[in-house]
């Protein structure tokens, strides 16, 4: 064994090792692979950075701001109101129809952007029907991974399997390849999910935990004449030093003051709007010269001002807001929003909130304006959970964004062009039109996958360079050698979705593509069926909240907890795994 092949090997199994452990977010990872591979020599610059002009990141890239021209349009907002309609009608009713139109939309628009979009319009019909976030949000994630797998350009994983074939020579997918398999496979899942799932899901998880748990610990304080605080900064008085107890709000007279700076002074007859820590409850009445005032006489002033609002958020996919604390960012100078509670890992936080690292699907209650939130939903920061409010269509852009969407998989699947041209064309569209203007298109971009795909094709590039991929298949060949090309192709299935339950999608792709066409090579079969099944099983995986961004997404809003994905998503894992082994081989033969 080379010393190049040997170092390849040591850096892989430190970004494995950095993947399972989440030290770093998995773009940084990524990109930091890169890095190692670059300076220990395995691969020259050009090598290393080749991940960024690689086929499948520009065509990603393309399809993103494709899909945030569709979305941008408001055609899919349009579809709420029908969608809550007939969700109303029974549990069994929303659940199928949340799945078969998440399902559609995940299978020609990126599955996080969809479940982002149905993730409030499924919590408006839980509080309006009784039903529990938790019978319904686990199922709309499985009914995302499956859609996804049904088209091309569905996830970014087909994507990056199919550039690869084509980048060693073999013919790429089209557009529909592989959607009779795929189709097959949701049909079963969804079986699964309408019959066995009910049962299996966890019963009586109330919604809004976050802002029930929350609202205990709100509550407003009327400083009287004897009060030790009175004069002094809020950053200096004893209630937010002794007792850490945080001021939200002033109600002085007639005026209700939000903007808050530290140098604010308390003053006698001030009404304080508070949030405390739990353990600071039983020594509220203790504090000398504030007395517990209920909390109407703010909200009557919040009403008339219509002003200031507690909303419910999650972080999604890609923010910019994941990896960093409240403190770094500033959140409440940058955003002009106090955050009052934050449930990360099934967990409710609510004291020492600004240290707190946060991560992709927390949940955040949030103090602030409209406006002000309507800028970090449109910086995509944010997706509001609460008070979902349906916009407007804008059919003047929803018509064109409709029909360029439909012409990139038409002049894709017709094989007119490559998916790459035509996704690019689309985005030049999307923008030439005026449906998205240029800084609108930059933002579509999950710049975070991007890089993360850059980061991850040099460890495929890494081990094609050295003959990792090739040492690899022959020992998989000497293994399973004594094995049907069924049995091995069954086996690569559960040895690639317990990876990327453990791992990314992304760099479980990176690693197993350039090693099952080498295995293929070397067994002298067809490349498709191994393919096929490396894409389906990155993209179907249940088993864990952080294997796939949706199910990070929906982990928070349904109050799961880590063992209600494994009760769920095992046995749905093993049964698509067992029928993948037969249903991947009848439509790609060996």
């Amino acid at each position: 064994m080379s010393l190049s092949l040997m170092i390849t090997f040591a850096i892989i199994l430190i970004g494995v090792f950095l993947f399972v452990k989440d030290y770093f977010s998995i773009d940084t990872t990524s990109i930091l692979i890169m890095a190692l591979f670059i300076v220990s020599g395995v691969l020259n610059p050009e090598e290393g950075f080749s991940g960024f002009n690689h086929p499948a990141t520009i065509t990603l890239g393309c399809i993103f701001v494709v899909s945030g021209g569709v979305f941008h349009s408001g055609i899919l907002d349009g579809l709420s109101y029908k969608i809550i309609k007939l969700a109303k009608i029974h549990y069994i009713v929303a659940l199928v129809v949340f799945c078969v139109i998440t399902a559609l939309f995940s299978a020609f628009i990126n599955d996080t952007a969809v479940v982002a979009l149905m993730l409030p319009i499924a919590l408006t019909v839980c509080r309006e029907t009784g039903i529990s976030p938790a019978k319904l949000l686990m199922p709309i994630s499985f009914a995302a991974l499956f859609g996804g797998t049904c088209t091309l350009i569905g996830t970014s994983t087909n994507i990056l399997v199919s550039s690869y074939a084509k980048q060693y020579g073999l013919e790429p997918f089209g557009m529909f390849e592989f959607s009779q398999a795929a189709l097959c496979l949701l049909v079963i899942g969804f079986l699964y999910m309408f019959f066995i799932a009910p049962f299996l899901l966890p019963k009586n998880k109330k919604p809004n935990a976050l802002t029930h748990a929350a609202k205990q610990y709100i509550t407003e304080l009327l400083v009287a004449e004897d009060c030790s605080d009175i004069g002094k900064f809020i950053k200096d008085a004893k209630l937010t030093n002794d007792y850490k107890i945080s001021v939200l709000s002033i109600l002085r007279g007639s005026q209700l003051m939000h903007e808050l700076k530290p140098e604010t002074t308390i003053r006698e007859g001030d009404i304080l709007k508070v949030m405390m820590p739990p353990q600071t409850i039983n020594r509220l009445l203790d504090i000398k010269g504030y007395h517990v005032e209920g909390s109407k006489r703010i909200k009557t002033a919040e009403d008339s001002a219509d002003a200031y609002h507690i909303y419910e958020v999650i972080i999604p996919f890609g923010s910019r807001l994941a990896g960093g604390s409240l403190k770094s960012m500033r959140f409440t100078r940058t955003y002009n929003m106090s955050v009052l509670a934050i449930r990360q890992r099934g967990d409710v936080l609510l004291d020492k909130l600004t240290s707190v690292k946060l991560l992709e699907g927390d949940m955040l209650l949030v103090l602030g304006n409209k406006t002000d939130l309507e800028n970090l939903e449109n910086q995509k920061l944010v997706v509001k959970l609460s008070d979902y409010e349906k916009k407007q269509t804008n059919y003047k852009k929803a018509i064109p964004a409709v029909l360029i969407g439909v012409g990139v998989i038409l002049a894709a699947s017709l094989n007119l062009t490559t998916i790459l041209i035509s996704a690019m064309i689309g985005a030049l569209l999307m923008v030439l039109t005026g449906i998205l203007k240029p800084k609108e298109a930059y933002q579509a971009v999950e710049w975070k996958v991007i890089f993360m795909m850059a980061g991850v094709l040099s460890m495929g590039t890494a081990l094609e360079k050295t003959g990792g991929a090739t040492l690899i298949a022959d020992v998989i060949q000497k293994g399973f050698g004594q094995y049907d090309a069924h049995i091995t192709l069954s086996l690569l299935y559960l040895v690639t979705f317990i990876s990327t339950n453990l791992i990314s999608s992304k760099a479980t792709a990176a690693l197993m593509t350039p090693v099952v066409i080498s295995l293929a090579a070397i067994m002298e079969v067809s490349e498709r069926p191994f393919l096929v099944a490396i894409m389906f099983a990155c993209s179907l995986t249940f088993m864990t909240p952080m294997s796939y961004p949706t199910n990070t997404m929906v982990y928070a809003p349904g109050n799961y907890k880590f063992t209600d994905f494994l009760k769920v998503g095992t046995p749905l894992n093993i049964i698509i795994w067992a029928a993948a082994s037969f249903i991947i081989p009848y439509f790609f033969p060996f």
